[in-house]
């Protein structure tokens, strides 16, 4: 959400920026929503006189003479039936304020691509060659039958289709790979903390799930509750409406839990096998610091480094993107994604999304910090990063490090805990 004061001193900017993102006027036409804005206004000042002038009327009645009362009464009655007209009509004219305010999405940092989808994303470091076989190399189900590491086929018929499960090693490597990254973590200074995977709906609204990707969540009507996608949408609501001292900041959180996603737009994307999937694990840096783009942009560094860090542990081929305006999402400032090599697709494919959110997020779920210099309360910044994401990691990994036998070789810094295992699967010795 944007400041609704900046949006009516900045119309020239905020245009840019939202044609920058590929929203046209008829999605969000700023000068009617300027318009609207003053609507609101005079319609709470109309409706404020008007309930101070009932109140008035309504305390003079009592000492009000006999000959009086009945025209005070009337009067009374008449402000009251037009309190409340003036009433439905600014509830009504909220209700479209909001509404667009809702939709908002953030503006785009000017030193992002401009293009109007992923085509226009730019390769900015690439780390590693591609990784070269002296065998024919097997695709990562192929690996899962020969280990006897999956039950892909049995899981389908009790769970249904995108779901996963995998066993033996493989499943002790899935968690050795999040032991790997939370400890990673901890020692960068993150809290580890584990959240849920169910939410109410307005920290949905607050992460900028809603109205955004409404497909794409599942939502429990019973509960009235909805299945979380990261646990970014936990951690952002954690301290809403709070009001945090500078001194507070910045909160690190290495947050862990299972994921939920529809999937609802990728029909006939990756149905085989673990890259796409409706239930995951993940490990999520989340970073709340004070509303400054220079720390920021000095956060959003620090947790791309931490992600290069985690795939440079597991010996993966990579490359880091920079995401342009029509392919980072509402919320984004800016944001970088990184891709493992995947061999038997024969390019890279994205394991982690890092992204600077500014104030957009706070802004929404309420998140304020008093600042140091002036008492004066702001909206802290805040930004994401997958830690590490399992299954779809797993893909890369098991076709990078094959072998002829089958095996699956594990990298140094992953050894201690596979309990110092050096190769996996049914050939290992």
């Amino acid at each position: 959400m944007l400041d609704i004061k900046f949006i009516i001193e900045n119309p020239a900017l905020v245009k840019e920026g939202l044609q920058k993102k590929g929203y046209t006027q008829e999605q969000i036409d700023i000068d009617a929503l300027i318009a609207l804005h003053s609507e609101v206004n005079k319609l709470k000042t109309s409706t404020q006189a008007l309930a101070e002038e009932k109140n008035r009327l309504s305390n003079s009645i009592k000492s009000a003479t006999p000959e009086d009362r009945p025209n005070i009464i009337a009067k009374s009655k008449a402000i009251g039936e037009e309190l409340k007209n003036e009433q439905e009509r600014l509830d009504e004219a909220q209700k479209r304020f909001d509404n667009i305010m809702w939709r908002m999405p953030n503006l785009p940092c000017e030193h992002s691509p401009v293009a109007a989808d992923e085509e226009g994303n730019v390769v900015i470091k690439k780390v590693g060659e591609p990784t070269k076989f002296d065998f024919e190399p097997k695709d990562h189900i192929e690996l899962m039958e020969l280990n006897n590491w999956s039950e892909l086929e049995r899981i389908t018929k009790v769970s249904g289709a995108r779901t996963y499960a995998i066993k033996n090693e493989l499943s002790r490597l899935e968690l050795a790979m999040h032991m790997l990254v939370l400890d990673k973590l901890a020692n960068h200074g993150f809290t580890t903390i584990t959240v849920p995977s169910l939410s109410k709906e307005r920290p949905l609204y607050g992460m900028g799930y809603l109205p955004f990707a409404q497909d794409e969540i599942y939502y429990m009507p019973a509960d009235d509750t909805y299945l979380s996608g990261t646990a970014e949408l936990v951690l952002n609501s954690l301290h809403a409406d709070e009001i945090l001292t500078e001194n507070d900041l910045p909160i690190l959180y290495a947050g862990f839990s299972p994921c939920f996603r529809r999937e609802a737009g990728a029909a006939g994307k990756d149905t085989r096998g673990l890259v796409r999937v409706h239930q995951f694990l993940k490990t999520e840096q989340f970073v709340i610091c004070k509303n400054d783009i220079n720390e920021s942009e000095k956060w959003h560094k620090k947790l791309l480094e931490i992600s290069e860090e985690v795939l440079q542990d597991l010996e993966l081929p990579y490359q880091v993107l920079e995401i342009c305006t029509g392919d980072m999402g509402a919320p984004k400032y800016r944001q970088y994604d990184l891709e493992a090599w995947t061999p038997s697709q024969n390019c890279y494919r994205e394991t982690h999304s890092c992204s600077n959110i500014t104030e957009w997020q706070a802004r929404r779920t309420n998140l304020r910090y008093r600042d140091n210099k002036e008492g004066k309360v702001r909206f802290a910044h805040t930004l994401n990063n997958t830690g590490i994401a399992t299954p779809r990691i797993l893909v890369p990994f098991m076709e990078n490090h094959q072998q002829k036998d089958y095996t699956v070789r594990i990298p140094e810094k992953l050894q201690p805990y596979m309990n110092g295992k050096k190769f996996i699967g049914k050939n290992a010795k």
